[in-house]
């Protein structure tokens, strides 16, 4: 038999029947049986949500569309696609009136800090209606994001599960095609949606075809950066990407603890393997 010439190729059907027994298997080990999820309108958030109606039903997933005033009316459309095929609950919630203020008494604001500010809102209100729907967050981030560190900490990056996090963006698209996520949204060009005009690409300086081939080789291979490097790859785009992840481990763990005890949280009490749970 032939050799996968790509490495990045996965099972669709094995790879789905893992995750969505994830999500049941996690969210039920917590003692939940519901999840919410922000959904909106990228290929990530909407194979996450279609995972979670296919392992919770589509009755016990709550799926949020959280707007900014100037959020894409796109954005909006192609999340609305998603809800209506997973036929899961939903509500809507404008947070404008949640960052506006703050933004005015801020007027040296960035994008950055902006874009920051709004990912955190939004999860506020994932977890306030967590508490309401009584269910789990379900988290949407993917692998590269994760390695390269291009979440908002206690922003996206939050959740109590994540399904997604050891996919490969080019691998959330190759799922998200073969479960049938709407194609409007999986060819689309990546964006947060946080101002008029961003790509993540953009943002980023690279593609995601180009860095999951990288990334696949420093993490899953174990390459060195200079064996990538001796591979073909681009030296100053190695080592820029190296560097990320060097620069973003603290994105990646728990806050550390400094340890006093000989049972410190985290490090030697781990309650779940210490107590056979």
């Amino acid at each position: 038999m032939a050799e996968n010439q790509d490495p990045l190729a996965i099972n669709p059907e094995l790879t789905t029947r893992i995750l969505t027994g994830f999500i049941r298997s996690e969210v039920q080990r917590a003692g939940f049986e519901r999840g919410v999820i922000g959904v909106s309108g990228g290929v990530d958030s909407a194979l996450s949500c279609l995972l979670a109606a296919e392992a919770l039903g589509s009755e016990n997933v709550l799926a949020l569309t959280l707007p900014y005033a100037a959020s894409s009316p796109e954005a909006t459309g192609h999340a609305q696609l998603v809800i209506e095929k997973s036929g899961v609950q939903t509500k809507s919630y404008d947070i404008t009136p949640m960052v506006e203020p703050y933004f005015e008494a801020h007027p040296e604001m960035d994008q950055i800090r902006r874009g920051n500010v709004m990912a955190r809102a939004r999860m506020i209100v994932l977890y306030d209606h967590s508490a309401a729907f009584d269910g789990l967050v379900v988290g949407t981030g993917n692998k590269t994001e994760l390695l390269l560190g291009y979440t908002t900490l206690f922003g996206d990056s939050a959740s109590a599960l994540n399904p997604l996090g050891d996919l490969y963006k080019t691998q959330v698209r190759q799922l998200a095609r073969a479960i049938g996520v709407p194609d409007v949204i999986v060819q689309k060009p990546p964006s947060a949606d946080l101002w008029v005009g961003q790509t993540d690409e953009g943002e980023l300086g690279f593609t995601y075809a180009d860095v999951d081939l990288l990334l696949h080789k420093l993490v899953d291979q174990r390459y060195s950066p200079q064996a990538c490097i001796e591979a073909g790859f681009d030296q100053v785009f190695v080592q820029n990407v190296v560097e990320r992840i060097r620069q973003t481990q603290y994105k990646r763990v728990l806050p550390p603890i400094a340890k006093l005890s000989n049972r410190t949280v985290g490090y030697d009490f781990l309650y779940l393997r210490d107590w056979g749970t």
